[in-house]
């Protein structure tokens, strides 16, 4: 009785080993950490590099009148992007005109980046013959570089030679459309070459993101009658909200940096009327040789866009809780 009462009241000396999270499991767990920091670490590497380094060197060339043609760089604080707001400088108006254009094309673009995919997804995640297909005919244009997009649609778009007219000339419609060289047919050229580009990528992602709603919410929707506009608005619409979070934020990003197109098809005309705020902080930083200045609307650049997508955020988020509630 007393061997039994002594075996009771006795504490083991580590109570801790074999159990999950005890000491037996931590080198284990560490050596599983170390691994997987060793197969980050190229990716880390490059991140670091190509990144990190550029992005607080950019900022360090915003504060000076860094050139690559002078010896000494002199710090002059936030001159930069005080000249940027200061109405009459060398800067000011021409980086808010492109910025306006930037903006420009974001709203004239990113409503059909989002729209259309969704409806092309929708269509494509029905049981239709030939579904694989068209998914491969809608994605085939986004793995074109943009040097191949803009020359395409160049020759499509030329006012005297282009395709284009000539199929609208033997349509019995105009066959002189400035497509490239006036507006607003410049926006309507710049949206659609985009639309048809990159339409693609976000139609797959759709289509990955309705392949996760839960089959039985249509059932449901059908025995209580909806029909199949309300179901799409009550069922699919709230299914792909966290889609529709992400696909909005990246084309709202991707938009704002569009370069090539604007680049190819109408060299930022007529004027300087699509001149994208990249394009112009390129032109100042890589052809004028004002690093300092193009660092400068660089960050302004991505303050706008980190607010806009911070804000985006919080209102899908907003409303997702309020679809919970």
């Amino acid at each position: 009785m007393a061997i039994d009462l002594a075996a009771e009241t006795a504490v083991p000396a580590d109570r801790t080993v074999g159990r999950p999270g005890g000491r037996a499991r931590r080198p284990a767990q560490r050596r599983r950490t170390l691994i997987a920091y060793l197969f980050l670490a190229p990716f880390l590497a490059l991140f670091v590099t190509f990144v990190i380094v550029p992005a607080v060197f950019g900022v360090w060339i915003s504060l000076t009148n860094w050139s690559p043609f002078r010896d000494s760089q002199d710090f002059v604080g936030l001159k930069n992007y005080l000249d940027l707001f200061t109405a009459g400088s060398t800067t000011s108006a021409d980086f808010w005109n492109s910025m306006r254009a930037t903006g420009l094309f974001v709203l004239l673009s990113v409503p059909f980046l989002v729209i259309v995919p969704l409806f092309i997804a929708v269509l494509l995640n029905r049981r239709l013959r030939g579904a694989t297909f068209f998914r491969t005919v809608f994605f085939a244009p986004y793995v074109l570089g943009v040097a191949i997009v803009g020359v395409i649609w160049s020759y499509v778009f030329d006012t005297q030679s282009g395709i284009l007219n000539h199929i609208l000339g033997l349509l019995g419609l105009p066959r002189d459309t400035p497509w490239v060289v006036d507006t607003p047919w410049v926006w309507v050229s710049l949206v659609g070459v985009t639309v048809w580009w990159t339409a693609g990528l976000n139609t797959v992602i759709f289509l990955a993101g309705l392949k996760g709603i839960n089959t039985d919410l249509y059932e449901a929707a059908a025995l209580d009658g909806a029909g199949a506009a309300r179901t799409f608005v009550s069922v699919t619409l709230p299914g792909l909200r966290p889609v529709m979070i992400f696909i909005t934020t990246t084309t709202i990003l991707a938009s704002a940096n569009m370069f090539g197109q604007s680049f190819l098809l109408t060299n930022g005309g007529p004027g300087n009327e699509t001149r994208t705020a990249i394009m112009y902080i390129a032109d100042q930083g890589l052809s004028q040789n004002n690093m300092a200045p193009a660092s400068a609307m660089s960050y302004v650049l991505f303050a706008f866009l980190a607010i806009i997508s911070v804000v985006n955020f919080r209102l899908q988020r907003e409303r997702s809780e309020k679809a919970v509630s």
